[in-house]
C-alpha cells in the first residue's frame, strides 16, 4: 500500500462517497486519474495524506461493501 503525502497538492480532482451522509464523515476517491491505482483520503482531511490502493484491490472492496459482507 502506498500514500500520497499531501493528497491536495497533486492536482487531483476528488469525488465524494454517494454514500455520504453529508456530516462530513466520508471518503474521496480520484478513481479514473492515475493509471492501475485508486487513491482514497478522508474528506474531514484534504490536504492530508491519501491511501492509494490497486484498481483491482479498490473494485473488490467496493463489490463486498454493496453486497453486505462487510
Amino acid at each position: 500500500m502506498t500514500t500520497l503525502r499531501n493528497a491536495s497538492a497533486h492536482g487531483l480532482t476528488w469525488t465524494k462517497s454517494s454514500y455520504s451522509d453529508g456530516g462530513n464523515n466520508c471518503i474521496e476517491t480520484a478513481a479514473g486519474q492515475l493509471v492501475g491505482v485508486v487513491p482514497v483520503r478522508d474528506s474531514k482531511a484534504p490536504t492530508g495524506p491519501a491511501v492509494v490502493f490497486a484498481d483491482s484491490i479498490w473494485g473488490a472492496f467496493v463489490d463486498a461493501v454493496k453486497a453486505g459482507a462487510l
